[in-house]
């Protein structure tokens, strides 16, 4: 079975999606299928990959987004596509590429939109009043044109459910169990920020508006005013970077900014060095970057109205607001012992396995392995008590 999946969006160096599809592609590889990825770059290229074959077409770079480039012409990609000859077709952006639905349609291959971000919730941020009306709209519309939704947690099909739609499922994404693991901490690398008696934070991930990276400098100032020696490690880069060091600075506060991490084991060791991770995103509809965080050993605080909250189950806090909560849920995090904390938050990170998401994807597409892999059945249930994910079967 070839399965072609088209992404625009994809960060040049790093990010949860490009982490996605390369342990999907891998998963659809080891179970026997061909992985064709079709994403946009500078120039043309056509590489083989452990994810399998991966096709960049050149595509213009969005402004002011920190690289990002998106596939716009439609008339090179359909004759990319039709000369791949798709049996599936999987699509990551339900913006600029949702006419590729009607596009599979046409030429009577099966598709699949994959549900990487909550429209409904970007537009609450930053749309207009009437941005959930809009937002019923536009996904009424992603529904009608594939033949299937996947959302990657329960919060993130709420806004599918709500209009009626009856091709969703829910599917988890995974983590890599063996890179991001608690032996990865670092006393060393720790000992670089913090004292033997200092609370280490770390917000990892990209410092941009939706993200709301404030929140952790709030938390961080909030701490230190209860007499908390905190420090906090900021991981990351994006359009805040520059006005976030300014503001830390100006108020005094110990944060050390590394910008983007270019060594993936080192992003490991700081996850598994900290102490507590702070993901404050309003609207994430999985967060990788957290349950990476919590495979490392370390408890992450959440907002309250974003899905991790599904994710992290008990081995985190959820948090609401701006400032306070957050301390009150770093804080109680702290309370624990700390090897309860931390095998805490491996045992839950555990539930996620990507071979069990690439399982997953697979039934979503109706194909099975055909290897003889041991992949997990898409029958099984993950993400425990709290926020169960289920893998097979339709929503609603």
């Amino acid at each position: 079975m070839r399965i072609v999946r088209v992404a625009n969006f994809v960060a040049p160096r790093s990010g949860g999606l490009k982490t996605a599809l390369r342990h999907l592609g891998a998963g659809y590889q080891a179970a026997g299928h061909e992985s064709v990825l079709v994403i946009p770059g500078a120039k043309a290229a056509d590489d083989q990959t452990e994810q399998g074959r991966v096709i960049t077409l050149p595509g213009p770079q969005v402004p002011g987004v920190g690289g990002y480039r998106v596939l716009l012409d439609r008339r090179r990609l359909s004759a990319t596509l039709r000369t791949l000859r798709p049996d599936r077709l999987e699509i990551s952006d339900r913006t600029t590429l949702r006419w590729l639905g009607r596009w599979a349609r046409r030429h009577d291959v099966p598709s699949m939109m994959v549900s990487h971000e909550s429209l409904d919730g970007l537009l609450r941020l930053f749309g207009p009043a009437s941005g959930r009306r809009i937002a019923d709209v536009l996904n009424g519309r992603t529904a009608a044109d594939h033949d299937r939704i996947v959302c990657t947690t329960r919060w993130a099909a709420r806004e599918f459910e709500r209009i009626g739609a009856r091709n969703v499922m829910q599917v988890p994404l995974g983590v890599d169990l063996e890179r991001f693991t608690p032996d990865r901490a670092d006393p060393a690398m720790r000992s670089r920020w913090a004292g033997p008696d200092d609370v280490l934070l770390l917000h990892c991930g990209r410092l941009s508006p939706e993200k709301k990276p404030r929140r952790s400098l709030a938390a961080l100032e909030g701490l230190r005013l209860q007499g908390v020696r905190a420090v906090l490690v900021v991981a990351g880069a994006g359009p805040l970077r520059n006005a976030l060091q300014e503001e830390a600075a100006a108020r005094g506060l110990p944060v050390r900014f590394l910008g983007h991490i270019t060594d993936p084991l080192k992003v490991a060791a700081l996850q598994a060095s900290a102490d507590v991770a702070i993901a404050p995103g309003p609207i994430e509809t999985f967060g990788l970057s957290a349950l990476e965080t919590l495979a490392s050993g370390t408890p992450v605080v959440v907002s309250s109205s974003s899905a991790l909250p599904e994710v992290i189950g008990a081995a985190g806090v959820a948090a609401g607001g701006e400032g306070p909560a957050y301390v009150s849920a770093i804080l109680e995090l702290l309370s624990r012992p700390t090897d309860e904390r931390r095998r805490a938050a491996r045992a839950q990170a555990e539930k996620f396995p990507w071979p069990a998401s690439a399982a997953g994807f697979l039934a979503a597409h109706d194909v099975r392995s055909t290897s003889g892999s041991d992949l997990v059945g898409p029958a099984e249930t993950l993400g425990g008590d709290t926020g169960r994910a289920q893998v097979a079967g339709e929503l609603g």
